[in-house]
Formats: C-alpha cells, sequence, structure tokens
C-alpha cells in the first residue's frame, strides 16, 4: 500500500524507523525487533540507508522485503543519492520493484569523506525528480522543523522543501525535534509557501545522555529548559532517565495529536519496549478521528 493513501481516513498515522545491524552482524538479529515492533500494529516501518555502499543499498532492500512479506506491514526504503551515480540508484530502484517495495524516502544523505561525493545528484530534489520520472514508487522526503544545517535561512530551507514537493514527493517526516513550538512555527511557514502534503513529525525518546548528545550534535535540535532540567535531575540514574524521556515523548505526542498533526513518526532506535511503552499509552488517541 502507498504511503499517502494511509492519510485518507483523518485519523493519525503512527510509523516507526528502523535501523539495519552493523555490518559485523547477520541480519537475522533485526528479526526480533521487528517482531516486537510490527506487534504494536504501525501504519508503516521505515529503514535507514547507512553510508550509501553497496552492502547498505541491499541490506536496505532486504529488510524491507522482511518487513512487508514476514510481517505484513508497509516498508519504506530510504534512499540517499549524494554518493550514487544515475546507474547506482537504477540498480537499486530496480530491486526494490523486484521486491514489491512501493515506497521511497528521498534523500541527499549526510557527507562522508570517505565516500567520494558524485555529480549525479546534488540534492533530494533531484532524487525526487528523477523516480517520478520513470517509476510508479510513492515518494517521501525529510523536512527540517529547526531547518537544515546547510541552509542559510529557514525561509531558503523552505523554498528548497518546496521544490522537493514541487518534484513529487507527496509525504514529509520531520527529523527530530523537542520543543513543539519549533514544529508548530515550521509548519504553519510551509503551510503559508503551499506545501500542503501531510507531514509526520518526528520524536525521538531520549532514554540515555550519550543519545541526546550525539543526536544534537548530528540535528541541531534545540533543548527546551524543561528538558534540560530532566536531564539533569536524572543524569546519572539509567532507569529514571529512560522513563523520563518516555514521559517526555509522550508529553510531546499527546499535545501533538491534539492539535491536530497529520502522523507521528517514532524514531525507535531499535528499542521495542520503548516503543511498546509509547504505543500503549497512546494508542486511543491515534484511534479518534
Amino acid at each position: 500500500m502507498k504511503i499517502i493513501d494511509k492519510f485518507q481516513n483523518d485519523k493519525t498515522v503512527f510509523s516507526f524507523e528502523i535501523f539495519p545491524p552493523k555490518r559485523t552482524s547477520p541480519i537475522e538479529t533485526i528479526y526480533e525487533t521487528l517482531e516486537q515492533l510490527s506487534d504494536l500494529k504501525p501504519d508503516f516501518i521505515s529503514v535507514t540507508y547507512g553510508t550509501g555502499s553497496r552492502e547498505d543499498k541491499y541490506t536496505t532492500c532486504e529488510i524491507a522485503t522482511i518487513i512487508k512479506e514476514k510481517y505484513n506491514v508497509d516498508p519504506v526504503a530510504h534512499l540517499t543519492c549524494i554518493s550514487s551515480t544515475k546507474e547506482d540508484v537504477v540498480e537499486v530502484l530496480g530491486e526494490l520493484r523486484k521486491s514489491g517495495i512501493e515506497n521511497i524516502l528521498a534523500l541527499r544523505g549526510d557527507i562522508n569523506p570517505n565516500i567520494p561525493i558524485k555529480e549525479d545528484f546534488k540534492h533530494a530534489s533531484d532524487l525526487v525528480e528523477f523516480i517520478k520520472k520513470d517509476y510508479d514508487f510513492h515518494v517521501s522526503g525529510a523536512c527540517y522543523p529547526e531547518t537544515h544545517g546547510e541552509a542559510t535561512s529557514m525561509v531558503e530551507d523552505i523554498i528548497n522543501l518546496k521544490k522537493k514537493v514541487d518534484a513529487g514527493a507527496t509525504h514529509l517526516m520531520s527529523q527530530l525535534f523537542f520543543d513543539n513550538n519549533a514544529f508548530y512555527s515550521f509548519l504553519e511557514k510551509a503551510r503559508i509557501a503551499g506545501i500542503n502534503v501531510p507531514i509526520e513529525a518526528g520524536i525521538m525518546p531520549v532514554i540515555n545522555k550519550n543519545q541526546i548528545e550525539r543526536m544534537v550534535t548530528m540535528c541541531g535540535a534545540s533543548l527546551p529548559n524543561k528538558f534540560v532540567k530532566m536531564m539533569q535531575k536524572y543524569d546519572g540514574h539509567p532507569q529514571a532517565l529512560r522513563d523520563a524521556g518516555i514521559a517526555y515523548a509522550i508529553d510531546q505526542i499527546v499535545d501533538l495529536i491534539s492539535n491536530g498533526v497529520d502522523g507521528i513518526h517514532l524514531y525507535t532506535m531499535n528499542n521495542p519496549y520503548v516503543a511498546r511503552r509509547i504505543t500503549e499509552s497512546i494508542g486511543s488517541l491515534i484511534n479518534v478521528d
């Protein structure tokens, strides 16, 4: 089923993101995680892509296929392009189509000094346009409530996002954020700019200090005062910090759903326990139209 169709029933779409096992681990190590996450009945599960190596391409495709065929959940395969030629992308799209995968999250990808940048795709909008020209995949895109790190301003970032949508992306998933007001402000600007596709809010439950430090460095999300106080209060108390992080994420989600958000995309970090705690806490809210 194409992801855009899930937004037609006026209920909040609820989805998960997972990442493949480390290259040193067999792919079977993801099975237990998928088993538990699929039991929670998400609308779809997206699978990240890694650095863009040949191994990453096929691992993402294989896991997406397992999600679809073994667990009967609609998958979304991430696809990055900054280190790919058109021929590379055609090869991956062929594998996805052969496996019956219908949904792709088109991304530029992070610049990695160890992987050469190719010239065929400079922006995610280029990849979206390429896919939509000759293929029947549903294409999603990423958006940044607090502005992409390489954009000079929010205005520039919104203009680039509009290009992505105009190229054929009909659904957006946001980068993680911890301040709902930042998301609401971004959403208002996006709608004014004519970006009228469903936009899912990306929520990451923070369960340890190292995780938050790493994620903020990577994505630049701002930290509200109440979040910082939570981290300081429970630093050194792992179980308390885990529970506080879950509670904070639930509070975010309740507020977002109450304000009519199109969907919630939960960055699970491959942690079924955390995903279950959150899903069970907000399940009745999602099912209210």
